[in-house]
C-alpha cells in the first residue's frame, strides 16, 4: 500500500514536489498555499488538522523555520505554528524538513514526534549544491560587467558548493582560486586545476579578483579585507546566516556584494524537489516507515 504524504509549507519547490509524489501515484494532501496565484494541481485541505490527521508523511519547508516557532510558509495568508503540526501529528507519523533548529528537535521530541533533517542527509546536499551553484553563475553572469571568461574567480570554501561551483567556472573559463584550510583540500584543488588559496594568504590574492564566491557561513570578509578588494569587484554570498560577509562594512565601502539564499527555490524549482523526492524515498526505505 502506498504511502500518504501532506507538504505543509514552503515555496515553489514543496508545490512541485507534492505533485511530483502524486504523480507517483500515492496520495498528497497540501496546506499552507492559499497566496499562492498560480495553479496549485492538487485541492488544498481545509485546515490544519485535516492535512496533517490522515497521512502517514508530514513534509515541512527547506527551510523549516525562520523564526523557530512557524513553519516557513511564504504563500500561506497567517502562520503555521510548528507546535501545532507536532500537537496533531501521532507517534506513528514521520516529520521531515530541511534545517531543523536544536530547538525545533526538542520541540518535536517533548511531542514524541519522530523528525529527519533532510539536508542533513550527505546525498540531497550534495544535490542541492547543483542549482546553487548554477544560480549563483547566474547571479555573477547578469551582474558584472565582464565574462565570466578569463576572469579572476574566488571560491571561499572547498566544501559540497565549493566543489560543484569550481568545476563549472572552470569549465567557463575563469581562473578559479579556491580558499580552503586544509592541506588535503589545497592538494585536491590544485590537482584539478584551479589556483589553491590558504586562508592565511587570503589577503595577497583579493585585490586581483573580479568576483568571489562565499560558501562559508562565518564572517570571513571583514571590513579590512573588503578594502582590500577593488572597487568593481562583485561578492555573492551563498552562506547561511550569518553568512560570509560584513554587509554594512561592504555598503559603506561601495562595495556589491549580493546575498543570495535559498538559491534552488528560485532557480531551479522543479530540479530542486526532484531532488527532495528521491532524497524522500531514500529515507522512508531506509527507516522501513
Amino acid at each position: 500500500m502506498s504511502k500518504k504524504y501532506t507538504v505543509v509549507g514552503g515555496d515553489l519547490r514543496s508545490i512541485k514536489l507534492a505533485n511530483l509524489i502524486a504523480a507517483d501515484g500515492s496520495k498528497v494532501n497540501i496546506y499552507g498555499f492559499k497566496n499562492a496565484g498560480f495553479e496549485l494541481g492538487i485541492t488544498e485541505s481545509e485546515s490544519l488538522e485535516e492535512a496533517v490527521r490522515n497521512t502517514d508523511i508530514i513534509i515541512g519547508p527547506l527551510p523549516c523555520s525562520n523564526d523557530n516557532e512557524t513553519l516557513t510558509a511564504p504563500f500561506h495568508p497567517g502562520k503555521i505554528y510548528i507546535n501545532e503540526v507536532f500537537k496533531i501529528m501521532s507517534k506513528n507519523q514521520l516529520f521531515i524538513a530541511g534545517r531543523i533548529s536544536e530547538k525545533i528537535e526538542h520541540m518535536a521530541q517533548a511531542y514524541n514526534v519522530y523528525s529527519v533533517d533532510i539536508l542533513e542527509r550527505e546525498e540531497m546536499a550534495v544535490l542541492n549544491a547543483i542549482p546553487t551553484a548554477e544560480g549563483a553563475i547566474q547571479i555573477a553572469m547578469e551582474e558584472m560587467p565582464i565574462t565570466l571568461h578569463d576572469s579572476n574567480a574566488l571560491i571561499l570554501g572547498y566544501g559540497r558548493i565549493g566543489k560543484i561551483l569550481a568545476k563549472m567556472l572552470h569549465a567557463l573559463g575563469a581562473r578559479v582560486y579556491v580558499e580552503a584550510r586544509k592541506y588535503s583540500d589545497l592538494a585536491w584543488i590544485k590537482s584539478y586545476g584551479y589556483i589553491p588559496v590558504n586562508l592565511n594568504e587570503l589577503d595577497r590574492y583579493l585585490d586581483s579578483m573580479d568576483v568571489i564566491f562565499n560558501t562559508i557561513p562565518h564572517v570571513l570578509l571583514d571590513s579590512e579585507k573588503l578594502k582590500l578588494l577593488h572597487q568593481d569587484c562583485l561578492i555573492v554570498d551563498l552562506a547561511s546566516k550569518p553568512g560570509g560577509v560584513n554587509f554594512e562594512s561592504a555598503r559603506a565601502l561601495g562595495r556589491k556584494a549580493i546575498w543570495a539564499l535559498s538559491l534552488p527555490g528560485k532557480v531551479a524549482p522543479v530540479t530542486a524537489a526532484k531532488f527532495i523526492k528521491e532524497t524522500i524515498y531514500n529515507v522512508i526505505n531506509e527507516l522501513g516507515v
